[in-house]
This record gives structure tokens, sequence and C-alpha cells, in this order.
């Protein structure tokens, strides 16, 4: 029932309603987009066929991304993220027009690969500013339901939007207009994705942050290492984060290492190398399948949450998701493929799920976009090294019973690590001290917070986060601004630094105040209020 009080929540709130029709119309784009992509590398009769051909193509397309996108990171934080979603598509917009005019025109690979290149990278930066802008417009206690949901459903959108791309190259005549008649269809989608975004109030999706309209983004190279210095730093103290994000990232390598091996049996091994079109169609088959897995990991997630915490199941989607691997040790038959690629899918969406939810859980709004932009250059690190393990280690028919068996070993073993590692946590995140950021830092609420009576019922800057439908039916009350500890986080130890802005108890035995922030807490000790001096 809880599931379900969750997303009759989700339905009722305007704000997220309008987040993910921006998020599921630009992702039929990203579909569209890539269907003309892999027809035009992969599946076209000129295209490489090796698997050398096919680690160059990738390594190309999502490399320099990897390079150059933690750049991006701090404007998520310094920029109105609606802002970023509204003109973000819109350059995408002329981006796959650029490519689809190259692409007819003949013009050099170069130039395509550049234009490309630029497209890709804009859209992995928009997808980490759709995360971070989420828990703008939704309610802690339905954020895990919403990461379940609007992912899930993103990737079917991209799922629909690449079938109908293939549909277009089968159904038109040969020639150049079937290899980019899906680009000019994307590039109409982006064109109603920056549309839907415009709806969206301009602070509506944070960052919160006062003076944030005349604030500089990050003017310098300087500026900007700092600051996603700052963030790593953060996130590592904090710990669970950081954990999530190194699992995740060796996990994405595996699920790369498998659509390499899809890509190239489909291509070499399932058909003639020389029928690009029967090649496009097995792809599309065992796409498919892993398809329908990501969508059943949507139903099971929120109902595995009312159960085990998010990072157990992410050590139970690693594990179940491994049996996709096995399956695909036993042979590179159509029908195993496709069984073991459900599986796979099954696993690295459930997993993402999970992740996504303790990265924005446990990760302050003002590193969130960061924290995401990180959390996406370590995903495209993940390809580009599958792609480079496949140059070596991959035949160009794509299936090798020891690559396959290399990979599920290293699943468990993933797992196992993560398991340990969060289990000595408790799966609670460590206090991050004052923060590598001093001027990122929240003030303290008695020089912030409005009378009671004066506070915003709409603003985000409240003790308990109110949904769009909430304030709409008045359910929302106003609340003061209060500032205490999270339930589930670790007790302080002796001698641990602590945020004296936390409200608490104190018991008299051995507390002792440092200035007006900091304290220490010894044996016998407890939590001091911020500015106590005794």
């Amino acid at each position: 029932m809880s599931v379900l009080a969750d997303l009759s929540a989700l339905a009722k709130s305007v704000g997220f309603r309008k987040l993910l029709g921006v998020r599921l119309v630009s992702q039929v784009g990203d579909g569209m987009f890539q269907a003309g992509l892999a027809s035009l590398f992969f599946f076209s009769p000129q295209s490489m066929t090796s698997a050398a051909g096919v680690a160059a193509a990738i390594v190309v397309m999502f490399g320099p991304y990897s390079l150059v996108g933690p750049f991006f990171g701090p404007l998520l934080d310094r920029w109105r993220r609606r802002q970023i979603l509204l003109f973000g598509n819109a350059v995408r917009c002329l981006l796959a027009l650029c490519v689809a005019a190259a692409t007819w025109g003949s013009a050099g690979i170069g130039i395509v690969y550049a234009l490309t290149l630029s497209a890709l990278g804009l859209s992995r930066f928009l997808l980490s500013c759709l995360s971070a802008g989420l828990p703008s417009v939704v309610g802690e206690r339905e954020l895990l339901t919403a990461n379940s949901v609007v992912p899930t459903l993103g990737g079917l959108a991209m799922g629909i939007g690449a079938v109908a791309g293939f549909l277009i190259r089968v159904l038109l005549p040969e020639g150049s207009s079937r290899d980019v008649a899906s680009l000019f269809v994307a590039a109409v989608l982006y064109l109603a994705a920056s549309g839907l975004a415009s709806l969206l109030r301009p602070d509506q999706l944070g960052p919160k942050r006062e003076g944030l309209g005349s604030q500089p983004a990050s003017p310098s190279f300087r500026s900007t290492v700092r600051d996603l210095v700052g963030a790593a730093v953060y996130l590592t103290r904090r710990r669970t984060p950081a954990l999530a994000l190194a699992t995740m990232s060796f996990h994405r390598f595996v699920y790369e290492m498998e659509f390499i091996t899809i890509i190239l049996v489909s291509r070499n091994l399932l058909a003639e190398p020389s029928d690009a079109d029967a090649g496009l169609a097995y792809f599309g088959t065992l796409g498919g399948a892993m398809v329908a897995g990501q969508f059943v990991a949507v139903v099971l997630t929120p109902i595995a949450h009312q159960k085990i915490a998010p990072w157990r199941w992410v050590v139970t989607c690693l594990i179940g998701g491994s049996a996709g691997q096995a399956t695909f040790v036993l042979s590179p038959r159509t029908g195993t493929l496709a069984v073991g690629a459900f599986f796979v899918g099954l696993g690295v969406q459930g997993a993402k799920i999970a992740v996504d939810t303790i990265v924005q859980s446990d990760a302050s709004d003002v590193y969130r976009g960061r924290a995401f932009a990180l959390y996406d250059v370590l995903f495209n690190l993940g390809v580009c090294a599958a792609a480079g393990v496949g140059l070596v280690a991959l035949p160009d028919v794509g299936w090798s019973r020891e690559v396959q068996t290399a990979l599920f070993a290293l699943v468990w073993i993933l797992a196992l690590v993560f398991f340990w590692a969060m289990a000595r946590l408790g799966g609670n995140p460590r206090d991050a001290g004052p923060g590598p950021l001093a001027d990122e830092t929240v003030p303290p609420p008695d020089e912030t917070a409005p009378p009671a009576d004066e506070t915003d019922p709409s603003s985000d800057e409240t003790g308990s986060q109110a949904t769009d439908s909430e304030l709409e039916k008045g359910k929302a009350k106003p609340q003061a601004r209060k500032a205490k500890p999270q339930a589930g986080k670790a007790k302080p130890q002796a001698g641990e630094k602590c945020d004296t802005r936390l409200f608490s108890r104190i018991d008299g035995y051995g507390v002792r105040s440092i200035g007006q922030t900091r304290l220490d807490v010894h044996d016998r000790g407890g939590w001091s209020l911020d500015g106590l001096a005794g």
C-alpha cells in the first residue's frame, strides 16, 4: 500500500509531472538519435564490423566527455537547473540538425564525430541535471519510488524512440535519408522538451542558494577544480555515496562489456556480417530483452524497499544480475543471450535506482549537482574502460566463454566488497564535518529562518519538504526551519568533531564547547546546542 500511496502522491505533484514530461520527451529523442547513430556507425554496410572498430567508435563518442564532464558539475550547483533544461534541449535540437545535415551532405567523419560528441555530452549533462533536480519536486518519503519510476520510464522512452528509429530505417527506401530521418525527428523532440521545461518555475529545481541569480558560475579553472575536489572530498567523507558511486562505476564496466558483446554477436555471429539489416534485427531483439528486464526492475525495487534498505537492494541486484553473466557463459544462441540480457538489464537498472537514491539522500543539495556530474563521468569512464578491454579480449564475433566467466566473477567480488563496506557503516553516512568549501556551507538557522508564521509554505527551506500537490490542497503547513539530527545517523564517538547546529540533548558529562560552531564529544558526553558555552 505504501508504494501505491507514493505513486498517488507523485501523480498529484504538478512539479513532478512537469519534470517527468521533460525527461520522457527528451529521452524518446535520445532513443531516436542513438538509433540514427547505431545505423550510421554499427549497422550500415560500410560501417565497422570488428571489435576494434566498435571499441574505437565507443571511445571516441564517450571518452572526451569523461575529461570535460567534471567541469559541467559545478554549473549544476550554480546555475538554475530549470534554465539548463530549457536552453540545453534547444541547443541539442540544433546539434541534432547539424549531425543530420553533415551526414546527408557526406561530410567528413571527423565533423560527424565532433558534432556527435557535443550532442552526447550535452545529453549526459542534462540527465545529471534532471537527477539533481528531482528531490526539489519530490518529498523525501517518495524519493525512492520516484527514482524507481523516473529512470525506468526514461529507459522505456528511450527504447520506444530507438524502436521507432529502427522502424523508420527499415521502412524508408535505401539512401542517405534512411540514416538521417530519425535524427530530424530527434531534433523536433528536443525542441518539444525545451518547451516543456519552460513550464517549470525558474527556481523550482534549485539549487537552493541565496543570491544565485547574480552569482558567477565558477569563472576560473582553479575555482572549478576546487569545487570538484571539494565535492569529491565531501562524498568521500560521507562514505555511503562514494561507495555507491564506485560500485556502479565498476558495474557499468560489466554492463558495457555485455553491450559490446551483444553488438558484435548480432552483427557478426547471429547474422552474416554482410547483412546489416539482419544484424540490426538481432540487436533489436536482444536489446528489447534488456529493456524488459529494466521494466521489471521498476516494479520490484519499490516493493523491495519496503523490506530492505537501498544498499542491500544494490547487493541483491548485483548478484541477481550476475545470472545474466552465467547465462552468457553457456551459449551464444539467440534464446540464451536474450535470457541473459533480461537479467543483466534487471540487475543494472535495479542497482542504479537504489544508488541514485543513496546519492540523493546522503548528499547535500549544494553538492548534489556535482555529485551526479561525477557520477556520470565515472559511468563514461566505465564505458571507455570496457571498450579498451573489449578491444583486447573480445573476438570479432563478440562471444568468449573466458571473458563471460571473468565478468561473472567480477560482479560477485564487487557485490561482496560493497556489502562488507556498507555493513561496517550500518548503511548510514558519516558526518562530513565543516565541508571543504567554506562558502557553501548552510548558515545557522537563527541567522536565516523567518518566524514560523512568515514561512512560505512552498519554500524548500522548511524543515519538512512539501510536495506541489500538498501545497495545492493546503495540507502542507508552514514550519519554522529546524536543524535536527536525521534518523539513522550514526551517534558521534568519543573525540569526534560534530556540528553544533544540530539540536539534541545535553547530559552535562564531559561536553566542552569550542567557539560558536564546533565541539568535542567525550566518552560520556552528548550533543551541544549551537553557541552554548560551558
